[in-house]
């Protein structure tokens, strides 16, 4: 499984962790910014390159880091075939994947610590999409939404 991560100034910390706990727990994870911590960077410029990303097959999953979640997540959900959400728990983290194909998770890295944020990134990571027919047909139907507000 490819994996994708950005973050933000305000998430830099916890993206750098991050990196750290995925590679030792084997997974493969390709860093998208930002490089170098930058107090005026701003959080839709950072998630951009792994919303691309996502949209074209290039990773599975992404995380996006942010100081409380919210912007990446905001801004992620602009992006055609990013199905982003802003996650606290654990149960969230794996049931997001379940029934909605969530593929990027967006964690706030000034709101919740290094300890949950790590057993949030392991729930979503392991949880595979159910495809049952209810899940199947409520995602069709977010995607339906999607495709009806696209500009052309």
């Amino acid at each position: 499984m490819k994996i994708g991560i950005v973050a933000d100034h305000a998430g830099f910390e916890a993206k750098k962790q991050l990196l750290n706990q995925l590679a030792q727990a084997g997974y493969d994870a390709k860093d998208y910014g930002a490089f170098v911590y930058d107090a005026a960077d701003d959080y839709p410029d950072v998630v951009v390159p792994l919303g691309e990303a996502i949209a074209k097959g290039e990773v599975n999953k992404g995380i996006a880091v942010c100081g409380s979640g919210v912007g990446v997540s905001v801004a992620a959900n602009k992006m055609p075939g990013v199905r982003a959400a802003l996650i606290t728990d654990g149960y969230s983290a794996h049931q997001g994947v379940e029934h909605d194909d969530m593929n990027l998770i967006c964690l706030g890295g000034r709101v919740i610590g290094p300890a949950l944020i790590w057993e949030i990134v392991e729930l979503y990571l392991k949880a595979k999409y159910d495809g049952g027919e209810r899940f199947q047909r409520r995602l069709d139907k977010v995607i339906a939404i999607e495709n009806k507000y696209l500009k052309p």
